[in-house]
């Protein structure tokens, strides 16, 4: 049967952890020896060894350059060195293994005991850990003799062992980490405050931004307000273009039966009687007596008003009137269709007549 908290796990961390895995994370980011923070902004230390000096910044040795920090390099006979394999899991609670660790290996009492310790690697399961003891009262004699120094915080102090250089806690390493947070905090006001004048030119750009759309849409409202009248007009002028071409279209095939009638008026003498006059869109249709049919036919073939005049019947002569009657199919050309008669209307008195058969006063049908 599983155990109840194996639930929990996931890749081989506990999940109920992950916020202590995520604080772990971001505190080797920041302060473990390894991180390329600490590469870049760690004060450079110069170590004081039997054999000379060097310059280290976050433990490797780099090239000349300014220092304020210094360190003691004790001898391999005061150190005690041991590495430790331990499980991935265990590194976000790290100090406190070593913590236990030391507690339970050290040959010194607890207040003589000073420790360091430094990550050597990762494998894919395990974490190799470096862990140096030492012994206060025998460190501070070794300084006293050496060095002439009795103050455990006038120096740092560090342990060489197979190339790791590991920093011993309870000495001078406080005015190193003192000036690295100073150095992290003020390049942390400057990210702030570039950040800060980024947002507040973004912000001023959104503002002006927002205050030219406010201008360009009330610029727009007042020019839709004063082009309102202009497209009602437009509108108006658009409807009555359409109607004036729709009576156009009426007129072409309906053209006026007065205009023709006055045209016909016009052109025909007084001794030409019409007693039919009939209009159905372009075609016209008449029937009269005159004293010469066929001039009839001729004056208005001659018209170009007119696109073609026919008989559809012969002429026929009435008795002896001296009169001919006719019948006429008169078709409109397009410009003579609307159009009015060239000269103005004859008086009432030369008007030619329309009158139906036995003399009776026609009626004109469209």
């Amino acid at each position: 049967m599983l155990e109840a908290g194996r639930n929990w796990q996931l890749f081989g961390y506990d999940t109920r952890a992950l916020g202590k895995y995520w604080l772990g994370a971001w505190r080797s980011l920041w302060w473990a020896e390894e991180s390329p923070v600490r590469r870049h902004f760690d004060e450079v230390v110069c170590l004081h060894r039997e054999d000379g000096a060097a310059l280290y910044q976050a433990g490797r040795e780099c090239p000349p350059a300014p220092f304020v920090c210094e360190a003691i390099a004790l001898p391999d006979d005061l150190v005690l060195a041991r590495q430790l394999r331990l499980p991935l899991a265990v590194e976000p609670d790290l100090a406190a293994v070593i913590a236990l660790e030391v507690s339970a290996n050290s040959p010194f009492t607890g207040g003589d005991t000073s420790h360091g310790w430094q990550v050597l690697g990762r494998g894919d399961e395990q974490l190799r850990v470096l862990l140096v003891i030492v012994s206060r009262s025998a460190v501070m004699t070794y300084l006293g003799r050496q060095y002439g120094i009795h103050d455990a915080r006038a120096r740092e102090v560090w342990a060489q062992v197979d190339g790791a250089s590991v920093v011993l806690h309870g000495f001078g390493e406080e005015r190193r980490e003192t000036l690295y947070r100073r150095r992290l905090r003020k390049c942390g006001l400057m990210l702030a405050a570039a950040a800060a004048l980024l947002f507040t030119v973004v912000a001023v750009a959104a503002g002006v931004k927002r205050a030219e759309l406010l201008q360009i849409e009330a610029r727009a409202a007042s020019a839709q307000r004063e082009a309102a009248g202009a497209t009602r007009l437009r509108a108006a002028l658009v409807l009555a273009n359409e109607t004036i071409l729709a009576t156009n279209r009426v007129v072409q095939l309906y053209p006026n039966p007065h205009v023709e009638l006055a045209r016909l008026t016009q052109l025909l003498g007084d001794d030409t009687h019409l007693s039919r006059f009939t209009v159905a869109g372009r075609e016209i249709r008449l029937r009269g007596r005159a004293a010469d049919a066929a001039s009839v036919m001729q004056k208005l073939t001659d018209q170009s008003a007119y696109a073609s005049v026919t008989a559809p019947s012969a002429f026929v002569k009435l008795g002896n009137s001296g009169l001919e009657q006719f019948s006429l199919n008169i078709t409109l050309s397009d410009h003579g269709v609307g159009q009015g008669p060239d000269e103005e209307p004859a008086s009432e008195s030369g008007r030619a007549s329309a009158e139906a058969p036995g003399g009776a006063a026609g009626g004109v049908s469209r």
